[in-house]
């Protein structure tokens, strides 16, 4: 008797078996995988161009087109994998029953993963960078080269690649120097005691304004600034637009001491005057 029931149950299984590999099952479910993969590329093209469109209008920033694109891409994958593994008759209901079980421990061992994607959320929607930009991040500068749903990448002016997390970006003060179109110059200026500071002050307008890059509007500000154990500090504050910041900034280094040399101007430096005295 039990062998006979041991024989009926290796049977059913048989019959499944061969039945499952049944060559014209078997080919309607590839032609049903094809068509899903397809399908799956197509919606994938068309949701990429669709980001790109509204992103060359300027209605969205490149970061929240980039995020919603992978993001959207994603699930598009996600719910063809479902379809073909459903197709190939695997039953996805333990396996949905079992997420719902261990949703809360996932949450609890995804919660940096969970932050960092939704303060890429809030970046993207808040635009405080642009993909190419130049920003400081808490201490930490460089271009923003991508931003996807995880983090951001920067590359810095020495070409190295630092990846941070969207989590730790929002979190931290944000400093763009790309974001405006005009940027200040904020650079010293020292001299000795005992300089005539008006000619000092007209050679470092004169070198100032005889920049091209350097804008009228608003006009530069040369002041003197503090007065330091063993000089006395301009301030000297040029506008200019953004790419031509290092380009005015070098120069005026260079170039500040050979005029105030030439022109018999000591540019000081710290020194002890050490006077012995006897009785």
């Amino acid at each position: 008797m039990e062998q006979d029931v041991l024989n009926q149950e290796a049977s059913g299984f048989i019959s499944k078996i061969i039945s499952y590999f049944d060559p014209q099952t078997m080919l309607i479910r590839i032609i049903a995988l094809v068509i899903i993969v397809v399908v799956a590329s197509l919606l994938t093209k068309i949701v990429s161009k669709f980001f790109k469109n509204l992103q060359k209008r300027n209605k969205i920033s490149s970061i929240f087109a980039t995020l919603m694109r992978k993001t959207a891409n994603g699930i598009i994958w996600v719910i063809a994998a479902i379809s073909i593994l459903q197709d190939f008759g695997v039953n996805l209901t333990p396996v949905i029953a079992g997420l719902g079980v261990s949703g809360v421990v996932l949450g609890l061992a995804l919660q940096e993963t969970i932050a960092s994607f939704f303060s890429g959320l809030i970046i993207a929607v808040k635009r405080p960078f642009e993909i190419g930009d130049y920003v400081s991040i808490d201490g930490t500068e460089g271009s923003v080269k991508s931003m996807d749903i995880m983090g951001i990448s920067l590359t810095t002016a020495d070409n190295k690649l630092i990846t941070m997390s969207n989590k730790n970006v929002w979190g931290s003060v944000i400093i763009n120097s790309s974001a405006l179109d005009k940027r200040r110059v904020d650079m010293i200026v020292s001299v000795a005691y005992g300089t005539d500071l008006e000619k000092a002050r007209g050679i470092i307008t004169d070198i100032i304004m005889s920049y091209p890059e350097v804008l009228k509007d608003p006009a530069p500000r040369i002041e003197v600034h503090t007065l330091a154990d063993s000089s006395i500090n301009f301030i000297v504050r040029p506008w200019t637009a953004n790419s031509d910041y290092w380009t005015v900034y070098w120069r005026f280094q260079k170039e500040i001491v050979e005029v105030l040399t030439a022109n018999g101007i000591e540019i000081p430096y710290n020194k002890l005057d050490v006077n012995i005295t006897r009785e």
